[in-house]
């Protein structure tokens, strides 16, 4: 769910070195990117001791900085570390070409996505300057079957995992939003019987976004990629063409080959 919390909850004395460190690291977020150090032990559930000293190990291995106002951001050291995460960066990097492509080609939002447990995870986005608004950024998470890139790797997902999603609780963003499991299996097989996803006014009520999935070597599905357009007067006959175009590039790019037999999903399910 793309929420966070005022303080994440404790565990109490038990917790591990390992726990509070996370911890740490946790209560940041896109929507508390500087913390001072009384917000980081709030929002850690840990005394203003132990979050002082936890603090400044990590300030001095360069996980996180310190600005002249005391005020802690996240560092670069932990960028750097991100970096090497292959779903990450290398993704990016690959596909940035082909994305650029579809930008191109429609001059909307563009996004590429991976699968983390039962979320996305927004990994590149292209904005059109006069494009519709979306609630995205590089590092945004929202609920798969929420959003198009969502629906497209769930489609792709393990039978069992998917029918687990289907009977859990779906959250509601607008009115549209599938919260129904029946609906969201016959959605699914919709995907897999056209090959792409279309998402109407579900996180927000004035966008439609078309979505395909990217698949690597072997044919797993590895993420998905898809332009956001403004739900009135969207051509989804129009659009499904150049989506599917890109993600294939990308596949291609990641080393898939179509005649190539399919050896599953490489994505992590539930709990991951």
């Amino acid at each position: 769910m793309p929420m966070t919390t005022d303080a994440l909850p404790t565990t109490g004395a038990a917790r591990s070195a390992p726990d509070r460190l996370l911890a740490v690291l946790a209560a940041f977020d896109h929507d508390h990117p500087a913390l001072s150090l009384t917000d980081i032990s709030r929002r850690a559930g840990l005394t203003l001791t132990t979050a002082h000293r936890l603090v400044g190990a990590l300030t001095e291995w360069g996980a996180l900085e310190r600005d002249a106002s005391g005020v802690y951001h996240v560092g670069l050291r932990l960028w750097e570390i991100a970096a090497l995460a292959p779903r990450g960066l290398a993704l990016r990097q690959i596909a940035l070409p082909y994305l650029e492509d579809l930008y191109e080609a429609t001059h909307e939002n563009v996004q590429l996505a991976v699968r983390d447990g039962d979320e996305v995870v927004y990994i590149e986005w292209l904005s059109g300057r006069s494009a519709v608004g979306v609630h995205i950024r590089v590092g945004a998470r929202w609920p798969l079957h929420a959003t198009g890139v969502g629906l497209a790797l769930l489609a792709y997902g393990e039978p069992s995992y998917q029918e687990e999603y289907c009977q859990g609780e779906l959250a509601s963003f607008t009115p549209y939003t599938l919260t129904d499991g029946a609906q969201l299996r016959r959605a699914l097989a919709e995907v897999r019987r056209t090959g792409v996803a279309v998402s109407s006014r579900q996180v927000t009520e004035d966008a439609l976004s078309v979505a395909a999935p990217v698949r690597g070597p072997g044919g797993a599905v590895v993420a998905a990629v898809s332009v956001v357009v403004p739900q009135a007067g969207a051509q989804v006959p129009v659009l499904a063409p150049a989506v599917r175009v890109a993600a294939r590039g990308i596949s291609r790019a990641l080393g898939w080959r179509p005649d190539e037999p399919r050896r599953g999903s490489a994505i992590p399910g539930r709990g991951s």
